[in-house]
């Protein structure tokens, strides 16, 4: 367990089952990350979900990934998810989270969407793909951005660069393949989410 519970990573457990979602999420929650998104298109996800809510939901935000519609906004908010989580900007998506009490993250490329997500009430916006943004990207976004505006990036973030972004200005992360992938052991993602979350905390 870390000292200091880095806030603003979220752990994203694409393609994770219901039988073995607890097991992986119980490192990830040890090693101090803020957050679990299981993406929609995982099998069988609003279990998933509704299972780390029981288990983990007072430690942790558990939230769903790769939400498209208003109406998956209402299912994940049944299931018991905190958090919305959006590969692209559908403005009904997070006007319906923010009705439901819910934070949106939605997911932008370019300023011109950073901008509609603000528009549409966000006020975190996923960074993504982060690679193809870049660290410059997101300095030049910020500087633009109405103030208080969250920036996570998404997409080839990792312990090796989680530090270089956390010093950028990033406000968090959104750890996908870099912490899970479909079958890997509980063991080997708990030792990425303590690294990764050793990167971090370590920024300054």
């Amino acid at each position: 367990m870390t000292d200091t519970v880095p806030s603003g990573l979220i752990a994203i457990l694409r393609g994770v089952r219901p039988d073995e979602v607890l097991d992986i999420a119980e490192g990830i929650v040890a090693a101090g990350l803020s957050a679990i998104e299981v993406p929609l298109n995982s099998p069988d996800p609003l279990t998933s979900i509704a299972a780390l809510v029981e288990r983990f939901g007072d430690e942790v935000e558990i939230g769903a990934g790769t939400v498209l519609t208003a109406d998956q906004v209402r299912q994940c908010e049944q299931a018991g998810a905190r958090i919305i989580v959006a590969p692209n900007t559908e403005a009904e998506v997070i006007s319906t989270a923010l009705e439901l009490g819910l934070t949106p993250y939605p997911g932008a490329a370019t300023p011109t969407e950073a901008f509609a997500a603000v528009r549409a009430g966000a006020t975190k916006v996923k960074l993504f793909p982060s690679s193809a943004v870049g660290i410059s990207g997101m300095k030049a976004w910020s500087e633009v951005l109405p103030a208080g505006t969250e920036l996570l990036p998404v997409g080839g973030v990792g312990a090796d660069n989680a530090a270089e972004w956390r010093n950028a200005g990033a406000a968090g992360l959104g750890l996908g393949s870099s912490l899970y992938r479909r079958g890997d052991r509980p063991d080997d993602v708990r030792n990425r989410a303590e690294a990764i979350a050793s990167a971090w905390a370590q920024a300054h």
